[in-house]
């Protein structure tokens, strides 16, 4: 194979998908990638992990926070896919951020996911292990957060689920279709037969018939609860974004990916709707009982609400352990699907020079990125024992509000991103104007505005030091490796302007031949 230059302004090797030094082109197809899509967001494990801090917050406005939030989701994922047309690139955030803001922005913006990422590996490991133990019966240690068996069961579930995204893409996508069948099923299960309890007049103390009121934002009581609920909210759409990160590995990686983002997020808000309503139409918003504000069951909902939702007899009790099964196969499929994305990010930065290249090696049988995908296996694993000991038994409900600020520092950054790379373009079609610029600013901005907004406003908390203080840390890791590798750091890898349309990305052994200023 011949060098050549292609659209990253690097020479590269000729994209080749039978080299064993290359990801696995064409392994997925539009619904494989729309699967991974959702199972990222582990609908069920977000849900019961989330649902009650929103109801914390707003009361009995959450229907309406999760329409809300689904609004700048949209509005983003059109970014990732007008961007993901030109530029199918499994690094996305960080390289777009790069072209259009330079080289610290869009280092910061690929850390953000990483930290992202690590963050919400040590909460999925918890519930994990945590549902394993309810699904047995063993509800003492299940409720018990701090449990040695807890923590050592989260930590066999993180080995495993990095074991098989070692193992390919194609066994991922297989796994994620069946875990994700489990889990739509009994979440819509759930939510008919919560519904149909209350509508019969069989519901428990705080039950009501859903109510119009409950979308009214005005109703909510201070404009920053409205912020903290709808950064919450973010957090539970969070993971659409995994489709696009394995862009290289999918059927038309320059359409496939952009479609499943969008598609996926539209499936979010439908489920998450159903459920949100169902749960409080059920329990209520209150702090006693099987309300949703109770603060022995606000970061598990569901668990909370099985029993009472489906009742003690035989097929109540089934139904029961299906739940608990649901919300443990959510977790898992939610573990494996962000060691995806994550791994395929630390891939592309060291392909374009802005991590060591170890990170960029391709294993020859399986062709998953196999150092990336190792250490971010093994970090998640460290961090997870750190918090667990650290944050005394309150690690979920910190990493959910924390993992939003950076959550919306990256997806914020690719709205804008797109505005301003397409820029050049919008005198000449109103369309691109309003498509490529307005709508992915509006929801840029309006994710940053949150991310901000929570880090004010959380100063000196454990959300803070976890939300901000990782992001931090990133930048004497940034000074120190463009001190040692300095072309991407100079802007000598990644031109500031979008490339012409391509389906390849530099090649692990691929070296510039001179640099490109931007």
């Amino acid at each position: 194979m011949r060098p050549i230059r292609c659209a990253v302004d690097l020479p590269v090797v000729l994209h080749d998908v039978t080299s064993p030094s290359t990801l696995r082109s064409g392994a997925l197809s539009l619904i494989s990638s729309v699967v991974i899509g959702v199972a990222s967001a582990g609908p069920a494990y977000s849900i019961t992990a989330t649902l009650g801090l929103v109801v914390v917050a707003v009361g009995a406005q959450s229907p309406i926070i999760v329409v809300l939030a689904f609004v700048p989701m949209l509005l983003v994922a059109i970014g990732y896919r007008d961007l993901n047309e030109v530029e199918p690139d499994p690094g996305t955030t960080f390289v777009w951020a790069t072209r259009a803001f330079g080289p610290f922005t869009g280092w910061m913006a690929g850390w953000a996911i990483v930290v992202s990422d690590l963050l919400v590996m040590a909460s999925l490991a918890q519930i994990s292990s945590q549902y394993t133990f309810h699904l047995f019966g063993a509800h003492g240690i299940g409720s018990d957060g701090t449990s040695i068996w807890v923590l050592l069961l989260g930590i066999a579930y993180l080995v495993v689920m990095t074991v098989v995204a070692v193992r390919g893409i194609d066994v991922s996508a297989r796994l994620q279709s069946a875990l994700l069948s489990v889990e739509f099923g009994m979440l819509v299960v759930f939510s008919a037969v919560a519904l149909g309890r209350v509508v019969l007049g069989n519901g428990p103390d705080g039950a009501s018939l859903p109510s119009w009121e409950w979308f009214n934002p005005f109703a909510i009581g201070s404009f920053s609860d409205f912020v903290t609920a709808l950064l919450l909210m973010v957090f539970i759409y969070w993971g659409w974004d995994s489709a696009v990160s394995v862009n290289q590995e999918t059927v038309d990686p320059r359409h496939t990916p952009g479609r499943s983002a969008v598609l996926s997020t539209i499936t979010l808000v439908a489920l998450y709707l159903l459920v949100t309503v169902a749960a409080q139409a059920f329990a209520g918003v209150g702090k006693d009982g099987l309300g949703l504000a109770n603060p022995d069951h606000v970061d598990d909902v569901l668990g909370a609400l099985g029993r009472a939702v489906f009742g003690d007899s035989a097929i109540g009790t089934v139904a029961v352990y299906l739940l608990f099964g649901m919300v443990l196969t959510s977790a898992a499929a939610s573990t494996q699907t962000t060691i995806l994305p994550t791994a395929r990010t630390t891939y592309s930065m060291a392909l374009h020079h802005a991590l060591p290249a170890a990170f960029g090696r391709i294993e020859p049988r399986f062709r998953t990125p196999v150092f990336s995908t190792w250490v971010f296996g093994g970090v998640s694993v460290a961090l997870y024992v750190g918090l667990n000991f650290a944050s005394g038994g309150r690690l979920i409900a910190e990493a959910v509000t924390a993992i939003g600020i950076s959550i919306g520092l990256y997806y914020g950054l690719t709205g804008l991103s797109c505005a301003w790379l397409y820029r050049h373009e919008f005198a000449g079609s109103p369309r691109t104007l309003v498509v490529k610029g307005i709508l992915p600013t509006l929801g840029g901005l309006a994710l940053l505005f949150a991310a901000g907004w929570t880090a004010a406003t959380s100063w000196f908390s454990a959300v803070f030091v976890l939300g901000v203080g990782t992001l931090l840390i990133g930048i004497p890791i940034y000074l120190t490796l463009a001190r040692r590798m300095p072309p991407f750091f100079r802007g000598e890898v990644l031109a500031r302007r979008l490339p012409e349309p391509t389906e390849d990305i530099i090649e692990a052994d691929a070296e510039p031949e001179e640099p490109v200023r931007a």
